[in-house]
């Protein structure tokens, strides 16, 4: 299916002229909207592969709408003369690079991307609409998506509505409400978009809003009733026509190959030094088929790396990155804790093969003279904490929490190609080395190389300023490279980019705050209970010392072996893979089931850990700056979408003992405040409702029912009040276990019963959730034709054994088909609710602060004074980010402490 991309040539003009208005050779001929517009073409053609294109100018002159409302456009001043100058020499270079140019005398640019877009949709082909005009929106429909390269913002019909609350086909009716101040038609006075979408929503178009005006009441009814007369014509002016006559045909649209003699005379004449230089090195890849391409990509392409070490190459780099659609942006540190790394240097891309490395604070023996670091930050605080420059980085929280230990807050952050790895694939490694490798053919330069390892390992800052070039200007480079393959395989499906776009860019903001909220620990109770637990550990072992009746290392596998096997006699559950009988965990709670030693080390086992991960080793995390503890949260680690924690890991501490509980007790308040705990409730459970669309799941959850007692009742047949614990129990299990898969063998195994028993209650329960049964066949047979599973908002779970020959794996996989869509969506929704959580303490400018998520639960440090604020708006915030079959329902606790609030 041919895709044709159409690019308002008109819009990309005064965007570039405006972004670069003082570019200018050396005899001084302006050439800021030639540059802007050809490196804007030169990016979009890279991101969307097309068969057909062309870019449209507005002509000179008037247009049928001038003839329809003389003030049509009448404020807009004249054409700067340095634009002007400018036109003609661009619509050369357009056409030099391959671009069918098309300027229609009597309509707009709009107008003939409308009349072409609707031939290409009725020849069944895909279009791409490049603009940042918000009226072409309304040419959007299956197979026509409207990109804003300035923003990276795609939208497809969802898209569409979810931006401005209409859908695609209101958009004409939502402009005559709202008006269009760029090209002077007035709206309804103090009808503004939330009012536009009020309207349409409640009467369905505009028409009907018109024929029902007298219901309108207050003063904005009367504003209304004043416009009726003018709205017919309103309408039509902000209507994009679809039936200009064209001077050409689609097929005359074929993308073209460059002229490379006309762009040499171009670039010379416009001094484009870079663009000249690359001329006859990459552009001869430009239109090559994308199996070709990647093969072509194996081979080393010609890079330029700079280092800046004086104020004039700054000068002109900042310049670079200020004019810059995007830029990728790098730190080099002393640490790999982002809460304590201190710059060395920082590299900058934007365009591909091309980078800078700006050192800072080399320290070797042979370190050139380096710009100031207080001077540098200086000069790019300006750049760095500005919303409105576009920056991409590769694990770019990091890089922002370098940079926040410098006062400065990284803004702008619109892309992450670690983020964007995960979403495509989230099975494979994101790593730069291995993404380099695997989506451009390419090895890199790695820190070992570059540093060394183990003891002889040196500080970056010890590297020399030469070799750091290399690698640091290739991480800038390579990022920006990665962020041209993979952001149109994202932006080309709208679950993808929705994912992407609308939870897990926002969540990389909400992790760099919480990070730095850290937590406050009580390293006082902690030291007690570490000596409490000691205690005990001690006690364990001399209890096992006689039971073993000798002395022997808990923690050894092999004297342990030698006890329970050789010495007892216990019997041999499985072997490692050197024929010795294992003694895993998996092992030992199998024996402990009959024998007390068994049991006994599992416990010691369980408390050790304990102490030495968390009693022990939180208060030696503790930061001496902030007087907390700082974890740091990966949103690229797991693959279902749920994230993990290190240093410390904050999701694993038991809370089912009282030992687990004392650790989370030591997460404490700071005086005034309170710990507050939000937690969906039975969230996967609920999912699975709403997934397999069960009527009896569904009504239990609507009518708010104990859902593990009216499981119980159905499988036992018997009414919920009669329902027993040890029922409840049964049916408990069974909830969850199904949850994840499990079989009569492994239902057997937890309920401890036999496996026929076992079985029956699985067939009984399938008998009365018929739906649940439905899905669970139905999940396994797509992820068998899909290799992967989806969750509720399009995360993709990658099952590489689903078609596995091998029985065990294949089940394996068969049993995450079930769950992963359960668990991903559970993922998403609690990043939602942190998101949600997020913005409304910041609009109500609060001072309450998240601090902690551990899987379904949100934690925060609340003042006393919010407290009942905030308890109230949890359930409502995070209850509201999703509209399932079924309520999510939100529990919230408070205490000093995390333990007193769970």
């Amino acid at each position: 299916m041919p895709t044709l991309l159409l690019v308002d040539g008109s819009s990309y003009l005064y965007r570039a002229f405006h972004a670069l208005p003082d570019l200018r050779t050396s005899a001084g001929e302006p050439t800021g909207a030639i540059r802007g517009v050809l490196a804007m073409l030169r990016r979009l053609e890279s991101e969307y592969a097309a068969e057909y294109r062309a870019c449209v100018f507005d002509a000179k002159g008037k247009t049928f709408r001038d003839d329809l409302y003389p003030a049509y456009k009448s404020h807009r001043p004249p054409m700067p003369e340095a634009l002007r100058a400018q036109i003609e020499p661009l619509y050369q270079a357009v056409q030099a690079e391959g671009w069918p140019l098309l300027v229609v005398e009597g309509v707009e640019a709009d107008d003939v991307i409308g009349t072409l877009t609707r031939q290409a949709v009725e020849r069944g082909w895909q279009v791409v609409i490049s603009t940042g005009d918000k009226d072409l929106t309304q040419l959007v429909r299956p197979g026509v998506r409207w990109v804003n390269t300035m923003s990276e913002e795609v939208l497809d019909e969802a898209g569409v509505t979810a931006k401005f609350g209409v859908p695609p086909e209101r958009i004409v009716d939502y402009l005559a409400l709202v008006g269009d101040a760029v090209d002077n038609v007035p709206g309804v006075d103090k009808c503004g978009p939330k009012t536009a979408v009020k309207w349409l929503t409640e009467y369905g178009s505009l028409d009907n809003l018109v024929a029902h005006a007298e219901e309108i009441g207050g003063k904005i009814g009367e504003n209304l009733r004043r416009h009726l007369d003018f709205l017919p014509l309103g309408r039509q002016l902000v209507t994009v026509a679809t039936d200009v006559d064209l001077p050409v045909e689609l097929e005359a649209l074929r993308a073209r190959d460059d002229d490379k003699a006309a762009l040499r005379a171009l670039y010379q004449r416009f001094e484009f030094r870079t663009w000249l230089k690359d001329l006859d090195d990459d552009r001869t890849q430009k239109h090559l088929p994308a199996a070709e391409e990647n093969q072509k990509s194996q081979a080393p392409s010609p890079v330029s790396y700079t280092t800046i070490l004086d104020w004039p190459t700054f000068d002109l780099w900042l310049a670079k990155i200020d004019a810059a659609e995007l830029t990728a942006f790098d730190t080099e540190t002393t640490s790999l804790d982002p809460m304590a790394a201190r710059l060395v240097g920082m590299s900058f891309a934007t365009v591909a093969g091309e980078a800078a490395y700006l050192p800072l604070t080399h320290c070797g023996a042979d370190a050139p003279a380096q710009l100031a670091l207080a001077e540098v930050l200086a000069k790019l605080k300006p750049w760095l904490e500005s919303e409105a420059k576009s920056k991409l980085g590769q694990n770019i929280k990091y890089d922002a929490h370098v940079m926040a230990n410098h006062g400065i807050r990284l803004r702008g952050i619109v892309h992450d190609t670690l983020l964007q790895s995960y979403v495509l694939e989230a099975d494979k490694p994101h790593d730069m080395d291995a993404l380099a490798k695997r989506h451009l053919g390419l090895t890199t330069v790695s820190y070992a190389e570059v540093c060394g390892k183990g003891a002889k390992q040196i500080g970056f800052d010890q590297v020399a300023v030469a070799r750091a070039t290399e690698y640091a200007a290739e991480d800038a480079d390579i990022t920006l490279r990665l962020h041209h393959r993979l952001w149109p395989q994202i932006a080309a499906e709208a679950r993808l980019a929705a994912l992407y776009r609308e939870i897990e860019m926002p969540t990389l903001a909400v992790l760099l705050e919480m990070e730095r909220n850290g937590v406050l620990i009580d390293t006082a109770l902690l030291a007690r209970h570490s000596e409490a637990l000691g205690r005990r550990l001690y006690e364990l072992q001399c209890q096992a010392h006689q039971l073993a009746g000798q002395p022997f290392n808990l923690g050894s596998p092999k004297q342990l072996g030698e006890i329970l096997f050789g010495k007892l006699g216990l019997p041999v559950v499985k072997k490692t893979a050197t024929g010795q009988p294992s003694t895993d965990e998996e092992v030992l709670e199998k024996l402990a089931e009959d024998y007390p030693l068994p049991k006994l080390l599992l416990e010691h086992r369980s408390l050790a850990k304990l102490k030495s991960t968390y009693a022990d080793k939180l208060p030696r995390m503790v930061n001496p700056h902030t007087g907390r503890v700082h974890t740091s949260f990966s949103q690229a680690t797991a693959v279902t979408g749920r994230l993990a924690s290190a240093e410390p890991n904050l999701q694993n501490i038991p809370i089912r003992t009282a030992e687990g509980r004392r650790i989370r007790a030591a997460f404490i308040a700071p005086p005034g405040h309170r710990i507050v705990s939000a937690d969906y409730s039975q969230i996967e459970l609920r999912i699975m409702a709403h997934l397999s669309d069960d009527p009896r799941l569904l009504e239990a959850f609507a009518r708010g029912e104990d859902v593990h007692r009216a499981t119980a009742a159905e499988v036992f047949g018997c009414a919920p009040d009669e329902v027993t614990a040890e029922q409840r129990r049964y049916a408990k299990v069974i909830n969850f276990g199904l949850i994840y898969g499990m079989g009569a063998h492994g239902l057997a195994k937890n309920l401890g019963i036999e496996r026929a028993a076992a079985q029956g209650w699985i067939d009984r329960y399938f008998a009365r959730y018929p739906g649940v049964a439905a899905y669970m066949d139905r999940i396994r047979s797509e992820a068998r034709e899909r290799g992967y599973v989806e969750t509720v908002f399009g995360r993709r779970l990658y099952l590489p054994d689903i078609r596995a020959t091998q029985a065990g794996r294949r089940q394996a996989a068969e049993r995450a088909a079930i769950n992963a869509p359960m668990q991903g969506s559970a993922a998403d929704l609690i990043k939602k609710a942190m998101i949600a959580t997020s913005a409304w303490l910041k609009d109500r400018q609060l001072a309450s602060r998240l601090i902690l998520q551990v899987h379904d639960e949100l934690v925060l440090e609340v003042p006393d004074a919010e407290l009942d604020l905030v308890r109230q708006a949890l359930p409502v915030l995070m209850g509201s980010v999703a509209q399932l079959k079924v309520p999510l329902v939100v529990e919230v606790g408070a205490g000093a402490n995390w333990d007193e609030a769970h």
